[in-house]
């Protein structure tokens, strides 16, 4: 298959919690469940999206390897401290209360990199957060199930990962990934 006939592939740069993250989240999940029901996210897909690309062209994927590679954010500790439920998507989700500077630097050196390379860049703004459950139902729930204790891992790579849409929901197959350096 030449570059030209090679099928786009759906991507986006996220940030991946480590193994303790990835335990609370699930206890997180575990308890939103009990709450407000849903289908719970496979712990391998747990992320938190910082710029979703959509379907690119190898040469398209070649460009975002290089402005990933060049640049340039000091690691950080992210701590989710609170869970959401969007209605309109019933999605049950953990985020933070206040983003920490590092993280928005991060987020904004990177949508300033997609924009000046010619990629379409979200203009809404950030909401940093993690999907728990889908389908979740918390309609009526006078409160939502409390982070008792918050998520924290330190945050120091960003990955490029592809999307897959299946019958059973979206894969996500990890491209690449680049050390944070200040």
């Amino acid at each position: 298959m030449t570059e030209e006939t090679a099928a786009p592939q759906r991507v986006f740069f996220a940030l991946w919690p480590d193994a303790a993250a990835l335990d609370a989240l699930e206890a997180a999940a575990t308890a939103g469940i009990a709450r407000c029901g849903g289908r719970r996210m496979g712990r391998d897909s747990l992320h938190l999206t910082l710029a979703f690309i959509g379907a690119v062209s190898p040469a398209q994927l070649d460009k975002l390897r290089n402005l990933a590679g060049q640049l340039r954010v000091a690691p950080f500790d992210l701590m989710l401290d609170q869970l959401g439920w969007w209605p309109h998507n019933r999605i049950l989700w953990a985020g933070c209360q206040a983003t920490p500077s590092c993280q928005r630097r991060l987020f904004d050196e990177l949508s300033f990199a997609l924009a000046a390379a010619g990629f379409p860049v979200d203009q809404r703004p950030h909401s940093p957060h993690v999907t728990l459950v889908r389908n979740a139902r918390c309609a009526g729930c006078e409160s939502l199930p409390v982070l008792e204790t918050p998520v924290r891992w330190r945050v120091d790579t960003l990955t490029l990962a592809e999307s897959c849409l299946q019958p059973s929901g979206a894969r996500y197959r990890v491209l690449a990934h680049w050390p944070l350096r200040g």
